[in-house]
């Protein structure tokens, strides 16, 4: 098996898993009814993927498009028939018809990216910006904002943990970390041997985030102060350049193991304590599932042979 494992990674959904090999990646999700629906997808071809930062620039918004695609795709198998359509979603089918879902997708997905640009870029410049009228802050105001921008997410993501749908969806994430590790490690996929392993993972998508915030506090520090809105604006411009060096950082340590690998991954890793929970046996079920729909049929015969 070790020689034929492929590059596997994932995401939680809503009452699922979708994993991702470099061809293809599946969705799994328990459906109301208790059974699981499995579905296999090409994916994009990314370009550029020899060219340092630029690579990492398209890879990141394809895992976007992929992950919020995938996210909806959930939505429609998790809660089928138990959703009921509100004014907005009757007058989007009366005017787009069959192309109704990709339009509220569309919305949905600009109002998260409006979202996530006030909270961790117009806020934290907001706030140093104040605060220096209040106190001159100096060279000490993009500490300020860096700092503000951490706390920011920190909080963001303790607020959401809190929430039992969110809490359910990282059991998910938990289920599918686990699993990822125990294929990593070559024992069969079953639950009881997914259960051993840890839900902490160090190529994880909570480490990219975290690793962003850093870089981008470091790229922002070079520049000017001009205004809040003309700074967020030039934040918004260097924000891919801040993903492909973070893309960068955590290809290299997802590679290495080392001291200096340790310490970029530990902040990562620790944050991880707040997006994971442990999950039950049948979330790890569903991972299993969508993990095996990736892996040539030669494996998993083999590891059905190492049942019996």
């Amino acid at each position: 098996m070790a020689n034929k494992k492929v590059s596997i990674g994932g995401q939680a959904l809503i009452e699922g898993i979708m994993m991702k090999s470099p061809e293809q990646y599946s969705i799994a999700v328990r459906k109301p009814d208790g059974t699981i629906d499995v579905q296999i997808f090409d994916n994009n071809k990314v370009k550029f993927q020899k060219i340092p930062v630029l690579r990492g620039i398209m890879n990141f918004f394809d895992s976007l498009l992929t992950g919020y695609k995938s996210l909806m795709h959930s939505a429609e198998i998790a809660m089928e028939g138990e959703l009921e359509e509100d004014a907005f979603d009757k007058w989007v089918k009366a005017h787009f018809g069959e192309k109704s879902s990709e339009i509220i997708t569309m919305i949905a997905g600009v109002l998260g990216g409006m979202l996530a640009l006030v909270l961790f870029m117009v806020l934290p410049t907001t706030i140093a910006g104040l605060l220096d009228k209040i106190i001159p802050l100096g060279g000490f105001k993009n500490v300020v904002e860096g700092v503000s921008k951490l706390a920011i997410f920190v909080l963001y993501l303790w607020l959401v943990s809190k929430m039992e749908d969110i809490r359910r969806t990282f059991s998910y994430h938990g289920a599918e970390h686990k699993t990822i590790a125990c294929y990593e490690s070559g024992q069969p996929l079953t639950v009881e041997n997914v259960k051993k392993h840890s839900r902490f993972h160090p190529r994880c998508g909570t480490s990219m985030m975290f690793i962003i915030l850093i870089v981008s506090i470091i790229v922002f520090s070079f520049v000017p102060w001009k205004g809040t809105l003309s700074r967020a604006f030039m934040k918004v411009l260097f924000l891919p350049v801040v993903v492909g060096i973070s893309y960068e950082i955590l290809r290299y340590t997802g590679r290495h193991t080392n001291a200096c690998t340790k310490l970029l991954a530990a902040p990562g890793l620790w944050f991880q304590r707040l997006t994971t929970n442990e999950p039950d046996d049948d979330m790890i079920e569903v991972a299993i599932a969508s993990v095996n729909a990736l892996l040539p049929e030669t494996i998993i015969e083999k590891e059905e042979k190492s049942d019996d």
